[in-house]
């Protein structure tokens, strides 16, 4: 999936913010996939999170901000990522189980993001913390910044591993 060139045109801002985040979710499975197995349940940073519960997280932290945040406020285990506040990945899931769940949680924001304008307000609730709803935009910015923020860990990782940088 390669990065929309800011000369392309683009049926629409939403069309477009699907693509941003369809690049960045491809790039993060593609880095994770390509290292060794050995390395998808060990960390290589004093944080300790693994490639394998990173990949994970991002599965929830798109069902955080578009069905919690946005759609359903009432949305059971919105932390399902989290066991005594860390990430947490159970022993039993692979890495196609992890990549399978993080692309259908792809498939479920287009979904959600073609069903609503850029400008619709979610729906009031915890998510937000006693702070009016963000607009849909606004979630998938902050979308962005996740994503961007975590395809640089992983590159980091990659290159301790493998010495391999860039996309």
């Amino acid at each position: 999936m390669p990065l929309p060139e800011p000369t392309t045109p683009s049926a629409s801002r939403s069309a477009l913010f699907l693509a941003y985040l369809d690049h960045f979710r491809t790039v993060i499975i593609d880095k994770v996939a390509a290292l060794p197995d050995a390395e998808l349940r060990l960390s290589r940073l004093p944080s300790g999170w693994t490639p394998l519960e990173l990949l994970q997280h991002l599965t929830h932290v798109e069902r955080r901000w578009l069905e919690w945040g946005f759609e359903d406020p009432a949305l059971p285990d919105p932390w399902g990522d989290r066991r005594d506040e860390r990430w947490h990945v159970d022993p039993d899931r692979s890495l196609d189980d992890v990549v399978g769940a993080l692309r259908e949680r792809g498939d479920r924001t287009r979904r959600i993001v073609a069903s609503h304008d850029l400008t619709d307000v979610g729906l009031p609730g915890e998510r937000w913390d006693g702070a009016p709803p963000a607009t849909l935009e606004r979630v998938l910015f902050h979308l962005f910044q996740e994503y961007a923020r975590h395809a640089g860990h992983v590159d980091i990782v990659a290159e301790l591993v493998s010495g391999s940088t860039g996309e």
